[in-house]
């Protein structure tokens, strides 16, 4: 049964200042977007909850993907925020720009992280060694995190080949830290939810026309789970967007070049000023 009802979620706010909504992916969890909150929460307050079904935002029952959005509308008016900027990773991009759709008075800017109004992929099919080796390299690594022998050995020949494209200490430090952990809190329920908008053919490309708002759109080039080229497709759907591709990177580029993607973020948000000024 579908739910009417809205979740109280988990929150993890930093900083203070002007509010930055930050929304993680599938699967994910708010700390799992501390890559962006621990910078941007100097300047800012960074607002990053668990969705349903993620995290420690339990919640009971099937729900599908717009509930999100009643969930996240009553997060906001609980802490009092009425205008905010709104950064989304892969699904947290989406729901980024479905609250621009709905709140277009309230969201003042978007950044839209590895994500699209008609996401397409382009992943290969998943063997059983792929998951195999994927098991043994997530293991090893969140025993040992960043452990070149792990990385070369299981790493490479996993699943996070087409994740990441550079296989370093830092970004295999985020998947321990961050990604793993995200992967075990993550409800079915999200799972069934987010693969029930997929197979609808989700598709909001010709309703962008109605933000506004200035919005910066990066990209990994190699991602496979949401192709660079639907990420531009969706910028250029935008009115008053920037897109920017990272050369050798994919899916969870923000950890593989961490320092290049918040320098990019600093100069759009300085030549964007109004979309953090209250």
């Amino acid at each position: 049964m579908k739910s009417k009802k809205i979740a109280h979620l988990n929150v993890y706010t930093q900083g203070t200042g002007f509010p930055i909504l930050c929304l993680h992916g599938h699967p994910g969890t708010g700390s799992s977007m501390s890559v962006f909150t621990n910078h941007l929460g100097k300047r800012f307050q960074t607002i990053a909850p668990d969705l349903r079904g993620y995290g420690k935002s339990r919640f009971q029952g099937n729900f599908d993907i717009q509930d999100h959005l009643a969930d996240l509308e009553g997060l906001l008016d609980r802490l009092q925020i009425e205008k905010f900027m709104v950064l989304g990773w892969s699904l947290g991009g989406i729901l980024a720009m479905e609250l621009a759709l709905r709140l277009q008075v309230r969201v003042t800017g978007m950044i839209l992280v590895a994500t699209a109004a008609r996401p397409r992929g382009n992943h290969p099919p998943i063997t059983w060694q792929d998951n195999l080796y994927t098991g043994i390299a997530a293991l090893l690594n969140y025993i040992k995190p960043g452990w070149q022998w792990n990385i070369n050995t299981f790493g490479k020949r996993s699943l996070l080949r087409y994740l990441i494209q550079q296989h370093t200490a830092t970004s295999y430090g985020y998947i321990a830290k961050e990604a793993v952990p995200a992967y075990l809190q993550t409800s079915p329920a999200a799972t069934r939810a987010l693969s029930k908008a997929i197979k609808a053919g989700y598709n909001r490309l010709t309703d962008l026309e109605q933000i506004g708002c200035p919005s910066l759109v990066l990209a990994g080039e190699q991602d496979r789970h949401i192709t660079a080229n639907s990420s531009l497709e969706t910028s250029q759907h935008l009115k008053n967007s920037q897109w920017h591709c990272y050369e050798n990177s994919a899916h969870l580029f923000p950890w593989e070049i961490p320092r290049l993607v918040l320098t990019g973020i600093d100069q759009w948000l300085e030549a964007h000023p109004q979309v953090v000024k209250f």
